[in-house]
C-alpha cells in the first residue's frame, strides 16, 4: 500500500491511499487545479483514481471536489449528513433588499389588481345585453391591462428566458456511507470512525488492503482522543494523526478570541500536547511510520510538534517502527510505501 499525503493544514487538505488495483483521494481541500498539480509531482495518476472520500465539509477539506470529481467522472463517497450540509454551503442564496423588497410588493399590487379588472371585465360582457367586450378578446385585453400595469414587461412572443447555470452541488456519483459501518471500494476495505469535530458528520479511516494486511488510518480535524478513535488506531502500520497547534503560541497567537476557544474546545483541534499525549498514553507503538498533520501556520512550528511526539513515544519506539514525519501544507510528502 502507500500513502501520499498531497496537502495538510488550515488552507487545505487531500491525501491519496493507493493499493495494487485501487487509488482513492481522502479530501479535495484545494483547487482541481492545484490538485492535479500536486499529484503530478508526487508522481500520481488522478486518472487512476476510482473514488474520492470525504471526511467532512469544511472548505478545507471540499474546496475542490466538486469540479475535481466531475472532471474525473468518478464517484464521491461521503455520509448523507455531510453530503446535505456542502449541497447547503454552495448552492446560491437568494438575497433581497429592502427596496427590492418594497418593488416586488408593488408589482405583486399590481397584477392583483390587473387580474381583478379580467375578472370583472369579463363578468360584465358575459351578462346577455351588456355592453363591453366580446368573449374572445378578452384575453388579449387582459394582456393589454398587464402591460399597461408593468411596462417593462417583456413580449410573450420573445424567447430571453437565460441559460440554466449548472448546479454547483452536480456530483457524477454519490455513494453514501456510515460512521461504523465497514465498505469496500476495489480491494481496500474502509472502517469510518466518528471523530468529534464541529461539522455535520466527521469521520476519519481506517484502510486495509485485503492482500496484504496492510493498515493505514487518518485521523485530524478532532478536539480530543476518545475512546473509539483510540480502538480504531490500533494496529496501524501508517498513521496520518493530527498535531495542529502549539497551546502557547495559540493563547498569545493572532486569532479573536472566539476562534481560538473553537480550537481548543472538544469539537476543535488537536494540540501538540494532546497528540503527544495519545502517543505516551494509547499508542501500540505498531506503527512504521507516524505523520503529523495539519500543523496551523500561524499557532505552530514544525520544530515543535516534532520534539513533543518523539519525546512521546521514546520508550515505545521498534527497530523499525515508529518513525515520524511531517506533512506539509505547500507541498506534497515523499510518498510511503509498504
Amino acid at each position: 500500500m502507500r500513502m501520499t499525503v498531497l496537502a495538510s493544514g488550515s488552507k487545505g487538505n487531500s491525501t491519496v491511499i493507493a493499493s495494487a488495483r485501487t487509488r482513492l483521494l481522502v479530501d479535495a481541500g484545494l483547487s482541481c487545479r492545484e490538485l492535479l498539480k500536486r499529484m503530478k509531482l508526487a508522481s500520481e495518476d488522478p486518472a487512476a483514481l476510482d473514488a474520492i472520500l470525504i471526511t467532512h465539509e469544511h472548505q478545507d477539506h471540499i474546496a475542490g471536489l466538486a469540479v475535481l470529481a466531475r472532471r474525473l467522472r468518478i464517484p464521491v463517497f461521503i455520509t448523507e449528513p455531510t453530503h446535505r450540509a456542502w449541497v447547503r454551503m454552495v448552492t446560491p442564496r437568494t438575497t433581497m433588499t429592502y427596496a427590492q423588497w418594497l418593488d416586488h410588493v408593488q408589482c405583486e399590487k399590481a397584477a392583483r389588481a390587473v387580474a381583478q379588472a379580467a375578472t370583472e371585465l369579463g363578468s360584465s360582457a358575459n351578462e346577455p345585453g351588456a355592453p363591453g367586450l366580446a368573449p374572445e378578446t378578452w384575453e388579449s385585453s387582459a394582456t393589454d391591462l398587464h402591460a399597461a400595469a408593468d411596462p417593462n414587461a417583456a413580449d410573450p412572443d420573445e424567447d430571453d428566458t437565460p441559460a440554466a447555470k449548472p448546479d454547483p452541488s452536480f456530483l457524477p456519483s454519490i455513494e453514501y456511507f456510515h460512521s461504523g459501518a465497514n465498505f469496500s471500494i476495489g480491494d481496500i476495505s474502509i472502517t469510518p470512525f466518528t471523530i468529534p469535530h464541529d461539522a455535520a458528520d466527521p469521520c476519519g479511516f481506517v484502510f486495509e488492503s485485503r492482500s496484504e494486511a496492510i493498515r493505514m488510518a487518518i485521523a485530524t480535524d478532532l478536539g480530543y482522543m476518545p475512546p473509539n478513535v483510540k480502538a480504531a488506531l490500533k494496529r496501524i502500520d501508517v498513521l496520518l494523526l493530527e498535531s495542529n497547534h502549539d497551546l502557547d503560541m495559540l493563547r498569545d497567537g493572532p486569532y479573536p478570541w472566539a476562534v481560538k476557544q473553537r480550537v481548543l474546545s472538544r469539537v476543535g483541534h488537536l494540540s501538540n500536547h494532546a497528540t503527544a499525549e495519545f502517543l505516551a498514553r494509547d499508542y501500540d507503538g505498531g506503527a512504521t511510520w507516524i505523520v503529523l498533520g495539519h500543523l496551523s501556520e500561524a499557532n505552530n512550528a514544525p520544530e515543535l510538534a516534532l520534539i513533543a511526539a518523539e519525546q512521546a513515544i521514546q520508550g515505545r519506539m521498534t527497530l523499525l517502527g515508529s518513525r515520524i514525519l511531517l506533512a506539509q501544507q505547500s507541498a506534497p510528502l515523499t510518498p510511503i510505501c509498504l
